[in-house]
């Protein structure tokens, strides 16, 4: 049976992991918090990654005991039953033509500023994102980890400068008085930076590239989940001192305007590299660990078909090049119609959710001793975010229940019998 070759290492794990979480949130969060809840934004983040450490800490311990390229199907497989497995598995990869695209258009704006005419048109820039991923996902899970090592480094580098240049003191990371009016300030704005960490799940299907899973890859969560969060919040305090933030225009530009700010308008292009890059590495893992979660389901109910069959890099190439053209048309469609791109994030936002549930559920069923209470908190953490989703939640219920009912028994029934006599 064909097998992932395992080379994905501690750093480069923690550099995938951290450059997932940031992606575009980067470029949109910390103003959007900032606009929501002022300085409190600050005790907002805290309050983040607190409630996130327990389900950090779930799919640590669920990776270190089950690393499987299923993520968290298979956990659900070992916690119930194998047709749940499946439902979970294609409600994952129904992220494809809702959530992997919205993300291309937003990689591909940023694309847009650096490709020549009459390449740099929106639907080319995201052609060119879609044929770059494709490619960069062929070359194997530890050129693909290297690159985003790299881009983790400058997003680094970047936020380091900005601390540095704006001269940031301890009066800028005080905290005001707490009223009940900015109680629900802080809230709302842990509504908006709960996205930041959406990403941890689709790291738990790269457990099994790890070299050494049980020990590195609860470590990789545990450190790109605190990597993430330190430079979201180092991100924040300078949006605070700088004023960017408060208005439609700086959710979207608050870094580029930073940097103008602070040196000038040479690193124009800089940035604009640095966006794409940014963006580029988060829909990097998501390709990695659709094409995984396909080739898995393949290996374990189709061991001979082409889905099931990896390159000599040990990518599953077939997988790889499909989820690209389902994307290449998901983009086309969506420049077309024209859909708001706000609306098709909140659809992936939905499964995004739905997805942590379960993983937690089966955490729960799956966990013993301090690591089963863990997954208990966890569970109710993601059963609270899912009832705030709102309308948005309806797509994920409809798409799981869809996928849940019992189909191939149904269709067997409606099959003629042959009578042999």
């Amino acid at each position: 049976m064909a097998q992932l070759k395992q080379e994905i290492t501690l750093i480069s794990g923690i550099g995938q992991l951290s450059t997932t979480l940031l992606g575009t949130g980067l470029f949109m969060i910390p103003a959007i918090a900032a606009g929501i809840a002022g300085q409190l934004s600050l005790l907002a983040w805290l309050l983040l990654f607190i409630a996130i450490c327990p389900i950090a800490l779930t799919f640590a311990a669920l990776g270190k005991r089950y690393p499987n390229a299923g993520g968290t199907a298979y956990f659900v497989r070992q916690a119930f039953n194998e047709r749940l497995e499946t439902s979970v598995a294609w409600l994952f990869v129904s992220v494809i033509p809702v959530g992997v695209p919205a993300a291309v258009a937003l990689a591909g704006g940023f694309a847009q500023q650096l490709l020549p005419a009459p390449f740099n048109t929106s639907l080319m820039a995201q052609f060119f994102t879609v044929a770059l991923l494709v490619l960069v996902n062929l070359m194997g899970s530890k050129s693909s980890g290297r690159l985003q090592t790299v881009i983790a480094l400058s997003i680094f580098t970047l936020v380091g400068s900005f601390i540095w240049k704006a001269d940031i003191g301890t009066q800028d990371i005080t905290f005001p008085a707490i009223t009940s009016e900015s109680v629900w300030a802080v809230g709302a704005a842990l509504g908006v930076m709960f996205w930041c960490f959406v990403g941890i799940e689709a790291f738990a299907h790269m457990g099994e590239e790890f070299k050494n899973p049980q020990r590195d890859f609860p470590i990789a969560i545990i450190a790109g989940c605190f990597v993430a969060g330190a430079v979201y919040w180092a991100c924040s305090v300078v949006i605070l001192k700088l004023g960017a933030y408060g208005s439609p225009e700086f959710d979207a530009t608050s870094i580029p305007w930073i940097t103008q700010q602070l040196f000038g308008d040479g690193l124009k292009v800089v940035i604009s590299i640095l966006g794409f890059l940014a963006c580029f590495a988060s829909l990097n893992l998501y390709t990695q660990s659709l094409s995984r979660m396909i080739w898995a389901q393949a290996r374990q109910h189709r061991p001979d078909s082409h889905m099931a069959k990896l390159s000599r890099q040990g990518v599953p190439y077939v997988a790889t090049f499909a989820i690209g053209f389902v994307v290449l048309v998901s983009c086309s469609f969506g420049e077309m119609s024209g859909l708001d791109l706000e609306f098709f994030l909140k659809l992936a936002n939905g499964i995004f959710v739905l997805v942590y549930l379960l993983a937690m559920l089966a955490a729960y069923q799956l966990l013993t001793g301090a690591s089963k209470y863990i997954a208990a908190v966890s569970l109710v953490l993601c059963v609270l975010v899912f009832v705030c989703l709102g309308w948005s939640m309806l797509y994920a219920v409809s798409i799981f229940t869809l996928l849940s009912l019992p189909w191939q028994k149904w269709l067997k029934k409606t099959k003629p019998q042959t009578n042999i006599e």
